[in-house]
């Protein structure tokens, strides 16, 4: 395991303060946290921590820039949104450096997420110019049907920590698209990449107030006196489930429009007919991206007993050969978890599968090390009556559990409350539609464990959440639709 103390030159151009109006400004009480390198446990930099007076600033900031930000043309606002693009994209080695710092990924893998998260401001800047309503006749009488779509208003976006741009500008990218301002709380242990991303998108020509960063370690304390103003008019979330409830919960008093993008529990299916081999990488895409810690990574594998061992030991090799190190360093494939709470989280979860009866195929012990690592971990013949058979894992650990035949394996599949991606490795296309039909889930990786894309719509069903982002559906989340009636009476 590997180390680094080198602190890139990135961390001198991020803005320490809250993001108000086109400026960084300190809290009113002149307070601020830390935030941590997780692979070694040191302070980065300390940054703003806001309370309710500093987030009502960013609303009246973003209340006062809608009108004239709703009034700029399509292509204006296209265009700021490319040329964030392109300045995100001209500095990809800088940020994804950044990115590792804060949330730990191997530099490789931030690199991989800012050409997503950018791929998000490309997209929307071509979707702004493609919002239309429509015009026809009333077909019961005189007269004519438009319809106009309008921004939404004020926009409260709250994003995670474990992909800090590409979450930041899957929301932002529509709601500018679409003429809507907006107040963004990134999560507090990686604050540090929407801060820059708001510098670059002032750069970009984003007038101020327009894109404001709130940061805070009290989240209660900003998003609900927002939540509670009439001028917000709409909540965008990723996050766990319990706190999408609380938020919805909250957003019934104002009748606010919300886009929840919810917990995950993906089950990853692999038939007895599968490509092994296709199998493997998939498995290795879904499972380790973002070292596990992703919605969308697979939670539960679910494989046919004919083919169960060799899946396994094909498996085991596979994630034996990835190098676990801090994400700086040339070489690593497996960065540290976000923090000492999440860890402990991970290894509760797997004491917890071996308690009721799983074996450790590899992995399942905490290294004495600096950092919050955790190595990739497989287990088999997992219980359906453990922990992480119901609950996210959000780590790089692979239960294992066998099937006899298709109707066992979606049976299994669709026992949770979660429903925002399932995986499917099969030959027979037969079974891939059946599959690809019958799975109670919003996206279906159907022979591949990457589905990513910002041309896409990305959500879920069930208790994963509500609304899409990205593709063309990611805009209209954004949009309000006006009817107009046509005289003659």
């Amino acid at each position: 395991m590997t180390h680094t103390t080198t602190t890139p030159t990135i961390l001198a151009e991020v803005p320490t303060g809250l993001w108000i109006g086109g400026r960084s400004v300190d809290a009113d009480s002149g307070e601020t946290f830390a935030v941590e390198n997780p692979a070694n446990g040191e302070i980065l930099c300390r940054v703003a921590d806001a309370r309710e007076a500093e987030s009502l600033r960013a609303l009246d900031a973003a209340a006062s820039a809608q009108e004239a930000w709703a009034a700029t043309t399509p292509r204006e606002r296209s265009e700021i949104l490319r040329r964030a693009y392109d300045m995100i994209v001209a500095r990809t080695d800088e940020i994804a450096e950044l990115i590792t710092l804060e949330m730990g990924k191997s530099v490789a893998e931030s690199r991989g997420e800012v050409a997503y998260g950018a791929d998000f401001l490309r997209w929307f800047s071509e979707e702004a110019v493609r919002i239309t309503g429509t015009f026809g006749a009333n077909p019961t009488g005189p007269g004519r049907i438009a319809t106009i779509r309008q921004p939404v208003g004020p926009c409260l976006l709250i994003t995670p920590w474990n992909v800090p741009l590409a979450m930041a500008t899957r929301k932002v990218g529509p709601a500018l698209a679409a003429g809507c301002t907006v107040v963004l709380k990134p999560a507090a242990q990686t604050p540090l990449t929407s801060l820059l991303f708001a510098r670059i998108m002032r750069e970009a020509g984003l007038p101020d107030g327009v894109l404001n960063v709130v940061t805070t370690t009290r989240p209660e304390t900003v998003s609900v006196p927002l939540m509670s103003d009439p001028r917000l008019r709409k909540v965008s979330f990723t996050g766990s489930t319990p706190v999408g409830r609380l938020l919805l919960r909250t957003a019934a008093d104002q009748v606010l429009r919300t886009s929840m993008e919810l917990g995950g529990n993906a089950p990853f299916i692999v038939c007895a007919d599968a490509d092994l081999d296709a199998a493997v990488k998939g498995a290795l895409i879904a499972k380790m991206r973002n070292v596990g810690e992703a919605c969308i990574a697979a939670n539960r594998f679910y494989v046919h007993e004919d083919v169960a061992d060799e899946f396994v030991d094909r498996l085991v090799t596979a994630l034996s050969q990835l190098q676990v190190g801090d994400g700086m360093e040339p070489g690593t494939d497996v960065g540290p978890l976000i923090d000492g709470t999440q860890r402990a989280k991970v290894a509760a979860l797997v004491d917890d599968a071996v308690a009721h009866g799983a074996t450790v195929a590899l992995g399942g012990t905490v290294p004495d090390a600096p950092g919050y690592f955790y190595p990739p971990t497989v287990l088999q013949n997992v219980s359906p009556e453990c922990r992480m058979s119901s609950e996210e894992i959000f780590g790089p650990v692979a239960p294992v559990t066998t099937f006899r035949d298709d109707a066992e394996a979606l049976r299994l599949a669709n026992a949770t409350e979660f429903g925002l991606v399932s995986y499917v490795f099969t030959q027979d296309f037969t079974r891939a539609l059946w599959f690809s039909e019958k799975l109670e889930s919003g996206m279906v990786g159907l022979n591949r464990g990457f589905i990513s894309n910002a041309a896409a719509p990305f959500g879920g069903v069930k208790q994963s959440g509500l609304g899409r982002e990205g593709g063309a559906e990611g805009i209209a989340e954004y949009l309000e639709t006006k009817y107009i009636a046509m005289g003659p009476e």
